[in-house]
């Protein structure tokens, strides 16, 4: 009894002490778009104003305003939205509140305790306490038809609600770790991560209000290497090009139907995710070395993405 004591007391000291360290930090938003009010919550992460939430919590709205657990208020602009990563950046009117401190997803294990702080229904401040029940999820997102997934989300079985989009996933320490997301129909606790691909993304919508994309126009899908070349490669899979659109960098380098990527850039290529993660701005206009395996021999290419947007 006394371990089971010790062990609770402990737990409640971690949650406690990420709530007062990170509800200050956390907004209640309300917003109105094209589709009428809304709201949602954000995280405010810089000392001049900047907040991070989901970009579909802000959809169509332009400004809004959000209150901190204080009490205080202050409006806000979308300085720029994204939803093929479902993140967006807003910047605060006033500043004020104390800013929380972002960590890296990267580092997180299954069963690890997290905690979430947003506004379930309205109900501002709300703290739930889980643990890390899955990495490595992909959760589809939509911008027009360009359809992107957003790789190694984090799965918790800390409760989520409407309200709680763009409100905090914290470590122990009290570092985001995520922005939560609530999406119909999943029936579970998802997280966009915090992480070197989302620092960037969260860095290019502060500085210009948008993120540069590039596109190599193929579509692949994982499939297993053959034993030997797995074994000479350490990996076990490729990703097979399934379509390869006419006139595209990829079908200008010379990528054909049925042809394995394994490679690009000096890094494997295992599944879908590992691709769209050199697809950001800085490859477009860039060589891509690519080495893909075509009837038992390797072959290397070089393709020059364009910009997603040029399309």
């Amino acid at each position: 009894m006394d371990a089971e004591h010790e062990a609770m007391d402990a737990y409640s000291r971690i949650v406690t002490s990420v709530a007062q360290r990170l509800r200050p930090s956390v907004a209640a938003l309300s917003v109105r778009g094209p589709r009428g009010a809304g709201a949602g919550s954000a995280v405010l992460f810089t000392a001049d104003g900047l907040m991070l939430t989901s970009a579909h919590v802000v959809e169509g709205a332009h400004h809004g305003t959000a209150e901190f657990q204080d009490g205080s208020w202050t409006r806000f602009d979308v300085v720029g939205a994204d939803p093929l990563s479902d993140l967006a950046v807003l910047r605060c009117a006033e500043t004020g509140p104390p800013v929380a401190e972002l960590g890296d997803a990267d580092g997180l294990r299954i069963g690890q305790l997290v905690v979430a702080v947003g506004n379930p229904m309205g109900l501002a401040g709300s703290v739930t306490a889980g643990v890390v029940s899955a990495l490595g999820r992909a959760l589809p997102a939509r911008e027009g038809r360009h359809i992107r997934l957003i790789d190694d989300v984090v799965q918790t079985d800390a409760a989520l609600n409407p309200g709680s989009s763009g409100g905090a996933l914290a470590d122990w320490r009290g570092r985001v770790v995520g922005i939560n997301t609530a999406v119909a129909g999943y029936g579970l606790g998802l997280a966009v991560p915090v992480n070197s691909t989302t620092r960037r993304i969260v860095g290019e919508l502060a500085a210009t209000g948008r993120v540069r994309r590039a596109w190599l126009g193929v579509a692949g899908a994982p499939v297993p290497l053959p034993p030997g070349v797995a074994e000479r490669l350490g990996q076990r899979t490729g990703l097979r090009v399934v379509e390869v659109v006419p006139g595209s960098p990829a079908g200008t380098a010379g990528i054909y139907l049925g042809d394995v990527l394994v490679s690009a850039a000096g890094r494997k290529l295992e599944g879908v995710q590992d691709l769209q993660r050199l697809m950001l701005g800085s490859a477009i206009g860039s060589r891509l070395p690519v080495t893909l395996l075509r009837r038992g021999a390797f072959v290397d290419v070089v393709a020059v993405p364009e910009e997603l947007a040029a399309r």
